[in-house]
């Protein structure tokens, strides 16, 4: 049962949130003559402009809980083992420069592939003529946030992947996995950051050992469901095991199907299942294959 605020602009908030949130919920966005849509025009009649603003909506958001998913970056985090780490050099700094009269000022230079932290993976990155970061539009920036739990799973099986059950699972306890949503799996792996030799897990074989996603559920995903976006903990889509083999199969479906996906999250553990938004923002380098994000979540 959803409860409404009394006043006339509590009721209007917390309608708006629960569009933002609930995209498919009768009512938003849409003529219909649910009990839902017929409080909106009652009170949007009341409002001036007779519509609901962005202010209203900034409002609303600005009382919610933000959980950063972002790991910040620096020489020596996991990575892929194929890629060199990180430099930074100080170039500039607070003291007067001996050229000028003014200031000096503090400024760095870094030098880091793509894939470097919390990071996007664009369409481009394993599909030759695929959408680079400055062809993914904004409005795949944010989305509904759903949240696929496995962490107990993983605690007894680093290997594992993801399963159809997991998310047959969700479905039956909130409903069909939105259109154009983020879909997140919490392993709780990034717990193991930043050490590299954790995170990787490999075995005295040289084999590593961490859990990944599934093709079936992927596919399910994408082509049923009609997700946006998906991302996880670990350095890889793919599982250990397969990543070993040098068998990256999964992040090629992803990319393959002119998705992007987000690697490398954290604080996955403070989300809900369901009903927060996800937010995921990176810079827009010309043809650019992969760059660091910086990810977030605004809770319910």
């Amino acid at each position: 049962m959803i409860q409404i605020h009394t006043t006339c602009h509590q009721r209007i908030a917390a309608l708006i949130f629960l569009c933002l949130l609930l995209p498919g919920l009768s009512g938003c966005g849409q003529e219909t003559s649910s009990p839902v849509s017929e409080v909106v025009k009652a009170e949007t009649t009341q409002n001036k402009a007779g519509e609901i603003n962005l202010t209203q909506v900034y409002e609303v958001l600005q009382r919610k809980k933000f959980v950063d998913l972002t790991h910040a970056f620096e020489p020596g985090i996991p990575h892929w083992p194929g890629f060199p780490d990180e430099s930074v050099k100080t170039i500039y700094w607070y003291d007067k420069r001996p050229d000028t009269l003014g200031s000096g000022f503090f400024a760095q230079m870094y030098c880091h592939v793509g894939q470097w932290g919390t990071h996007v993976d664009p369409p481009v990155h394993f599909v030759k003529g695929g959408r680079t970061l400055d062809e993914i539009p904004v409005k795949e920036m944010i989305m509904p946030l759903v949240v696929f739990d496995v962490h107990a799973a993983v605690e007894q099986n680093p290997d594992y992947t993801i399963t159809m059950d997991d998310v047959r699972q969700w479905e039956a306890q909130h409903g069909p996995v939105p259109e154009n949503a983020f879909a997140v799996m919490r392993t709780d792996w990034s717990k193991r950051w930043p050490d590299n030799a954790a995170m990787h897990n490999k075995d005295k074989d040289g084999v590593a050992h961490y859990p990944g996603w599934s093709l079936e559920v992927l596919k399910y995903l994408y082509e049923v469901r009609g997700i946006t976006a998906s991302g996880h903990e670990t350095t890889d889509t793919d599982p250990g095991s397969a990543t070993t083999e040098d068998n990256y199969s999964l992040e090629s479906y992803i990319l393959s199907q002119d998705h992007y996906q987000i690697e490398l999250l954290t604080n996955l553990d403070q989300l809900p299942e369901t009903g927060a938004l996800a937010v995921v923002t990176f810079p827009k380098p010309k043809g650019g294959s992969g760059f660091p994000a910086r990810v977030f979540a605004i809770l319910p």
